[in-house]
């Protein structure tokens, strides 16, 4: 007899994707846990409910290295979705499953252009091409509350109005914040150290550029309460009044 496969009984699977926290463990493994208790100490929930993936691309472990290091996470209270750059033989089951395949930036557009200047002839000139970033950007018109978040990976977002405290902001570029920044605000989350991070009242809990951060008792008590910009430079925040 023939089964017929659209039965009442079927299951439908969806692909969704979703943004998730990657954290990059570094060497020596117990400086490094030390630093993200830190981050967990001065911004309490940080991790709360949020999807962590696991980077031990540049880490040097075996299988018993890697179970002690989510153990330790796990401690935490860090919950690991998944564990990218390990070898398959390092999961076994009762772990996280593997990852790969990550998109660590936006989307870009390739266009073919002509070159305008070339010394050879011009029928040995080659076409050029010219790589352009899709540029998107997010505009929220109210204000965003406290216990609510904003993400969006694709490009920059514009605030107007102001980020409560325990709010959160979440963009692949820039974020423009019209009104006071109380929450937590982390630009450039898929890999952009060029983006920058924009406010008329700097109260924040939590920055972040480039998955580097800065929490509020690293900030300089001079710019609380004013209109700043901040930007990565060299892996380090740097911040300064807007005019």
């Amino acid at each position: 007899m023939t089964k017929v496969l659209t039965d009442s009984r079927s299951i439908r699977i969806k692909g969704r994707s979703f943004l998730a926290v990657v954290l990059s463990p570094e060497s020596p493994l117990d400086v490094w846990l030390e630093r993200l208790d830190d981050l967990a100490a001065r911004s309490a929930g940080f991790f709360l409910s949020r999807p962590v993936v696991l980077d031990v691309a540049d880490l040097k472990l075996d299988k018993a290295g890697l179970k002690s290091l989510l153990a330790e996470l796990y401690n935490r209270n860090v919950a690991i979705m998944g564990i990218e750059g390990g070898r398959p033989s390092m999961i076994e089951t009762g772990m996280p499953p593997a990852l790969k395949g990550g998109k660590p930036a936006s989307d870009v557009e390739v266009e073919p252009v002509a070159l305008a200047e070339v010394e050879a002839p011009a029928e040995q000139r080659a076409p050029v091409t010219e790589i352009r970033s899709v540029v998107q950007s997010l505009m929220i018109s109210e204000p965003v509350r406290s216990g609510q978040s904003i993400i969006f990976p694709e490009g920059d977002v514009t605030i107007v109005g102001s980020v409560a405290s325990g709010a959160e902001v979440i963009a692949g570029g820039s974020i423009h914040i019209y009104g006071a920044l109380r929450g937590r605000a982390m630009a450039g989350s898929l890999g952009n150290a060029s983006a920058r991070i924009f406010c008329k009242k700097l109260e924040a809990e939590l920055l972040a550029i480039d998955g580097v951060y800065k929490v509020a008792e690293d900030i300089d008590p001079k710019l609380r309460g004013q209109a700043v910009q901040l930007w990565l430079e060299n892996d380090t925040i740097k911040a300064d009044k807007l005019n």
